[in-house]
């Protein structure tokens, strides 16, 4: 079967993490003559188009290295991603009755706009506590995502860190582990029982459109997940927060009794609900050394 030149070239970096110092082919040279030939024909394209791809008579080691020096330099041209349209009303509008997804392209001049950088991003796409931040990345922050049906969201959550019970109402939320581990609770409606799962890195699970569900992180290491969404504003209600933003003889009627938490009425615990991220279970911090305070 004749091989192309382009062909054997691709395989060259697989030779060398492959082949061992002084195996079947340690240099070039040593290749049989039809590759080799082919070879030094690749040489020269790369040469002329500057591509990187170093075929010299030497051991495969120098192929690695050339790739690798390619590789970091491509890397520090790397731009910033673009935020000038971010929560911009009027783009959104814009994209929002643009009447093909061509039209909305157009409407986006700038390639650093369909970046989106989770640790620089745009002002109001932050939720955070003291037990660590979401941040999302909707059809407000990140308008590219108009006609796309989608959003995304990143949550860091520090050593005992807890996101919240919360729900999503116009979206599942499918929540993929990418560094550490995390504790997961959703319960989906009356009569339903509560689904509970530890996750540990690349690990997933989903929680149904509507859903009540929690993360935490059990473990003194931060633990970072990614959530996507099946719509562009899947929208957040925390739970507590909306619970006791209720009026007061609501919350009253609802508990069947006058309500007091340690002494405290309502009013005043409704400031006491933390933050989300909030630090979380009392046994975890108690592990972590971390206090509350």
């Amino acid at each position: 079967m004749h091989s192309s030149p382009l062909f054997v070239a691709s395989l060259l970096p697989v030779l060398a993490f492959t082949l061992p110092q002084g195996g079947i082919f340690p240099s070039l040279s040593d290749l049989p003559p039809a590759v080799h030939a082919s070879s030094t024909s690749v040489s020269a394209t790369a040469t002329t188009t500057g591509t990187a791809v170093s075929t010299s008579d030497s051991t495969y080691g120098s192929t690695i290295d050339s790739l690798t020096d390619t590789a970091t330099s491509s890397s520090s041209a790397v731009t910033p991603a673009d935020t000038s349209i971010a929560n911009d009303p009027e783009i959104i509008r814009q994209l929002s009755l643009a009447p093909k997804a061509v039209d909305r392209i157009k409407l986006i001049p700038q390639d650093a706009s369909f970046k989106f950088d989770f640790k620089a991003p745009p002002a109001d796409t932050l939720s955070e506590g003291k037990g660590g931040r979401t941040v999302r990345a909707d059809r407000k922050s990140f308008p590219p995502l108009i006609g796309t049906g989608g959003s995304m969201a990143l949550g860091f959550l520090g050593p005992c860190g807890f996101n919240t019970p919360h729900t999503h109402p116009r979206s599942a939320e499918f929540n993929l582990v990418v560094q550490g581990t995390l504790e997961t609770e959703f319960t989906l409606e009356n009569g339903a029982r509560t689904i509970r799962n530890t996750l540990a890195t690349h690990q997933m699970t989903v929680f149904p459109q509507g859903a009540l569900h929690t993360e935490f992180n059990p473990n003194c290491d931060d633990a970072i997940f990614v959530a996507g969404f099946a719509d562009e504003d899947p929208g957040v209600q925390q739970t507590a927060q909306a619970y006791f933003g209720l009026d007061q003889e609501v919350v009253e009627a609802a508990t069947g009794n006058d309500f007091t938490f340690e002494g405290k009425d309502v009013d005043v615990f409704r400031k006491l609900i933390p933050a989300n991220v909030a630090l979380g279970v009392e046994s975890c911090l108690k592990k972590c050394g971390i206090t509350r305070a």
